[in-house]
């Protein structure tokens, strides 16, 4: 199956998000870092959703986010990622078929159950996620399907699933699957506190594996340990082909082959939850890397999704992307 399928195919942490909004006084009661991800175990995963506000369940995963996105703006996506054979795997497999994403990855079987997280909104939009992983990094070499991988034009790997070195050499393995069909692979840094823990090991797959990196400014900053967000990007530009920053309300920064172009963020009348805004980004510049748009109407696709997307709550779209697009006058019938 080396002729193109796919537009994009990922690779991440499968996970059932839980979003609920709260006071800036839980957050400090439940010992929660404002605006972070920290992983919590099973126990606390549970103690944790108790004290929550009701909150919404949906599908969720950065990389699963992003592949959502990418089928809204009618590319053509499909997703690796493990779950365990539970209630909340089934809603996960469900969720993402019916969004219009393959996804057919064999479930965990003798393990813990599928990871959830626990997502605390503050009035202010600002979302602080506890992550219980679950089943999610039970993650290997063997759950890379070399077919999908080959049949995609561009590979695209969650940072959040580097913490076991099983998924590091499952990563590896994609990106030189990904090489030898002619194809491309890129990566999310996912977070700044997963840059802290796999700094050097980022590095190294960044300089060796990278085509096209993501992150926001304060990821870049961490990776390269810069003293300025300046002096990050012109690390980076040393070490991958083309590299995407976002920096929220400033919009974001595109590096292509050495040279920079800036991206204004959209519009927005009301930011109400900014889960999922780097994902959506992402999704809008991979669709239209891969359906052969300029690097500057990719970028821009970027920004109407993540404009989109920090309008309500939840990490997916609540309207068509494809026809916001195309409403601003970017064509995607290609």
């Amino acid at each position: 199956m080396s002729q193109h399928v796919y537009d994009v195919i990922g690779v991440g942490n499968a996970i059932v998000d839980v979003i609920a909004s709260c006071d800036d006084a839980f957050l400090t009661e439940q010992n929660i870092e404002k605006g972070a991800m920290t992983l919590i175990d099973e126990a606390r995963a549970r103690e944790l959703y108790a004290a929550m506000a009701p909150g919404k369940e949906v599908s969720g995963g950065s990389a699963a986010n992003t592949l959502a996105g990418i089928a809204s703006f009618g590319g053509r996506g499909a997703y690796i990622g493990k779950v365990s054979g539970d209630e909340l795997g089934e809603i996960f497999r469900h969720d993402l078929n019916a969004a219009g994403v393959d996804y057919k990855t064999a479930p965990l079987v003798d393990g813990p159950l599928t990871a959830r997280c626990l997502i605390n909104v503050t009035p202010d939009a600002q979302r602080s996620m506890s992550t219980f992983l679950g089943a999610s990094v039970f993650f290997s070499e063997e759950d890379i399907d070399a077919d999908k991988i080959a049949a995609a034009r561009i590979t695209y790997l969650e940072g959040y699933l580097f913490d076991r070195d099983e998924a590091k050499e499952a990563f590896v393995k994609a990106a030189e699957i990904a090489k030898a069909a002619n194809r491309l692979t890129s990566l999310t840094l996912s977070d700044s506190f997963c840059v802290d823990r796999h700094r050097a090991a980022f590095r190294q797959l960044v300089r060796n594996h990278v085509d096209i990196l993501f992150a926001n400014e304060a990821e870049l900053v961490s990776l390269y340990e810069a003293d300025s967000f300046d002096a990050a990007l012109d690390a980076v530009k040393a070490e991958t082909r083309i590299a995407a920053i976002t920096r929220s309300e400033k919009g974001a920064v595109l590096i292509d082959r050495g040279d920079t172009l800036a991206i204004p963020a959209e519009p927005v009348s009301q930011i109400v939850d900014t889960t999922g805004a780097g994902d959506l980004f992402a999704a809008g510049m991979l669709t239209g890397l891969a359906k052969g748009l300029d690097l500057e109407t990719a970028g821009r696709l970027g920004a109407i999704a993540a404009a989109e997307i920090i309008s309500h709550i939840g990490a997916r779209p609540n309207i068509n992307l494809k026809d916001l697009a195309e409403s601003k006058g970017i064509d995607l019938s290609g």
